[in-house]
C-alpha cells in the first residue's frame, strides 16, 4: 500500500527495515563511522610514538671523506746536529781507544744523515661506518608531559567517535521517522483525494439532477484540485527524505521503515538527563580534556626552566684509512641550561596559565549550556506529548463528525461540502497527530544525544511506555 503510493515496481520491491536493522547499518556502513576508526587509529600510534621518547635513540651511519692531502707530523732537527758534534768531539778524548773507535763507527753515519723527520697521522682518503646513542635522562618533564597530552588527545579523540556516533542516531532518527511519518502522509493524502473524487462523482449526479447549485459543484472541483496537489507535494516530500535516509544508511537500496512512530507516557524528570550529561556528554568531556591539556601545556612550559642532561654514545664497525689515534668508541653525558634567553620563556609559561584560566571558564559555560539545551528539549518533548492527547481528542471528534455529515448527506439534510470539508479536516487532524509524534521522537534522540547515551533510544523505543502512533482509515 504504501509502496503503490511512491510508484515502487513491483520488480523491484522495497525492503522492510526495522529501526534496530537501520541503526546497525548506519553503525557498519556510514562512511564517518569509516573516517572516525582512522582517526581513533591515527591517535593511538601518536599516543605509542610518544611512549618511544623515553627510550634510547639508535642510529647507524657512514661517511666517506677525501682531504686536500694527507695529514703529516714534520720534525726538523738539524739544528741540534753541530751541538751534538761538539759534545762528542770533547767527550771521544777522555775515552779508551777502542771504545772511540766503537763509538765514532756508530756516530758517524747518523751525523752524515739529514736529522728531518715526517710521520703522516691521516691519510688523504678514509672512511668509517659507525652508530651512535642517545638516551634522554632529564629533560624537565618534558617526556611525561608529551606522553600524558598524547593520552588527552586519544581519549579525546575517542569523545569526537561518541559524538559522531550520536549525532548519527539523532540524524537517524530525523530521517527514518520522517521517512515513516513522509509516507504515511501519501497514504492519508491519497485516501483524501479519493474521498473527494467520490464526492464529486455525486455532485456532479446532484447537479444534473437540480439537487444541489453548480456554485456547490465547483467548490468541490477546487478541493479535489487541492488534495491533488497535496498528494503530489507530499509524494515528493517522501522522496526527497527517502534519498537522505539512504544517505545516512551509507546504501543505494529500496527501503521502508518498518517501526511506528511513538511516544512515552512517562519520562523521568529532566534533572536525570542533566546528571547522566554531567558524566557521559562527549562535548563536555572533549572540554574537560582541553582543560587538561592546558594544564600540561603549563608544565611543558616550566620544563624549558629545567636543564636537560642527556647520555651518549658511539662507535665505530668498520673503518678505511682512519688513523689509530682516534678512539674507536667514547661515551659521556651532555647537559644543557638556558641562563637568559630574552624573556621568552616566562611570558610562553605566564600565556600557557592564562590560556589554562581561559578554558576552565569555558568548561563551566559549556556545563551550563548543556544543562539548559536539556531543560529546553525535555519541555519540548512534553508539549508534543500533550498535544498527542489533545489531538486524538480532535480525531476521534473529526471522525464522529465526519460519519454523522455522510449520514446527513445520504438523507439529503447536508451539502456536499460539508461532507468535504469534514473529510479533509479529519486528514488534517490524522497529520497532526504523526507530526506531533514524529517531533517527539526528534526530540527525545536530541535528549538524548545531549546527555551522552544516544544508544539509549532503542530501549526507549522498546520499552513498555511506548505508544505506537500510525494513521487510521
Amino acid at each position: 500500500m504504501v509502496a503503490s503510493a511512491l510508484g515502487v515496481s513491483a520488480q523491484e520491491p522495497a525492503r522492510l527495515v526495522s529501526f534496530d536493522e537501520a541503526l546497525y547499518m548506519t553503525m557498519t556502513d556510514n562512511p564517518s563511522i569509516e573516517a572516525m576508526q582512522y582517526e581513533e587509529l591515527a591517535a593511538r600510534r601518536e599516543r605509542q610514538a610518544a611512549i618511544g621518547l623515553r627510550m634510547p635513540v639508535i642510529s647507524v651511519g657512514g661517511s666517506y671523506a677525501y682531504l686536500g692531502s694527507d695529514i703529516s707530523l714534520d720534525l726538523d732537527f738539524n739544528h741540534l746536529k753541530s751541538g751534538v758534534q761538539g759534545s762528542m768531539g770533547q767527550l771521544l778524548p777522555s775515552l779508551d781507544p777502542a771504545l772511540q773507535q766503537a763509538v765514532g763507527g756508530l756516530l758517524g753515519p747518523l751525523m752524515g744523515q739529514s736529522w728531518e723527520f715526517s710521520y703522516t697521522l691521516q691519510k688523504q682518503s678514509l672512511g668509517f661506518v659507525g652508530g651512535s646513542v642517545t638516551l634522554p635522562l632529564f629533560l624537565g618533564g618534558k617526556i611525561n608531559v608529551a606522553n600524558r597530552a598524547a593520552r588527552i588527545n586519544e581519549e579525546s579523540v575517542h569523545q569526537q567517535s561518541v559524538q559522531t556516533r550520536n549525532a548519527l542516531v539523532s540524524e537517524l532518527v530525523e530521517r527514518y521517522f520522517g521517512y515513516s511519518l513522509a509516507l504515511q502522509v501519501v497514504e492519508v493524502r491519497k485516501q483524501v483525494v479519493d474521498g473527494v473524487r467520490k464526492h464529486l462523482d455525486d455532485a456532479l449526479k446532484l447537479e444534473q439532477n437540480g439537487m444541489i447549485s453548480s456554485s456547490e459543484r465547483l467548490y468541490v472541483e477546487f478541493k479535489v484540485a487541492e488534495a491533488e496537489r497535496e498528494l503530489l507535494n507530499a509524494q515528493m516530500e517522501a522522496e526527497t527524505i527517502k534519498s537522505a535516509l539512504n544517505n545516512t544508511l551509507g546504501s543505494s537500496e529500496e527501503y521502508l521503515p518498518a517501526t511506528s512512530l511513538f511516544y512515552i507516557e512517562q519520562l523521568a524528570d529532566s534533572d536525570y538527563f542533566c546528571r547522566l550529561a554531567e558524566e557521559h556528554n562527549p562535548l563536555l568531556n572533549q572540554v574537560n580534556l582541553k582543560a587538561e591539556l592546558a594544564r600540561q601545556n603549563v608544565r611543558l612550559q616550566r620544563a624549558e626552566f629545567f636543564p636537560q642532561v642527556v647520555a651518549v654514545g658511539g662507535g665505530t664497525f668498520y673503518n678505511y684509512q682512519v688513523t689509530k689515534m682516534l678512539p674507536r668508541w667514547a661515551v659521556g653525558v651532555g647537559v644543557n641550561f638556558k641562563i637568559f634567553d630574552g624573556l621568552n620563556r616566562e611570558y610562553k609559561y605566564s600565556a600557557a596559565r592564562q590560556t589554562a584560566r581561559r578554558v576552565e571558564i569555558l568548561r563551566d559555560k559549556a556545563g551550563s549550556d548543556i544543562a539548559v539545551l536539556i531543560e529546553s528539549l525535555y519541555s519540548r518533548m512534553m508539549n508534543y506529548r500533550n498535544q498527542i492527547a489533545s489531538i486524538e481528542v480532535s480525531m476521534n471528534f473529526a471522525e464522529d463528525y465526519l460519519r454523522m455529515k455522510e449520514a446527513a448527506f445520504r438523507a439529503g439534510m447536508s451539502p456536499s461540502t460539508d461532507l468535504v470539508d469534514a473529510e479533509l479536516n479529519l486528514a488534517k487532524v490524522r497529520i497532526e497527530r504523526m507530526q506531533a509524534a514524529y517531533n517527539y521522537d526528534v526530540a527525545l534522540a536530541k535528549l538524548l544525544e545531549n546527555a551522552g547515551v544516544s544508544e539509549e533510544f532503542a530501549i526507549y523505543m522498546h520499552s513498555d511506555g511506548a505508544k505506537t502512533v500510525t494513521y487510521e482509515k
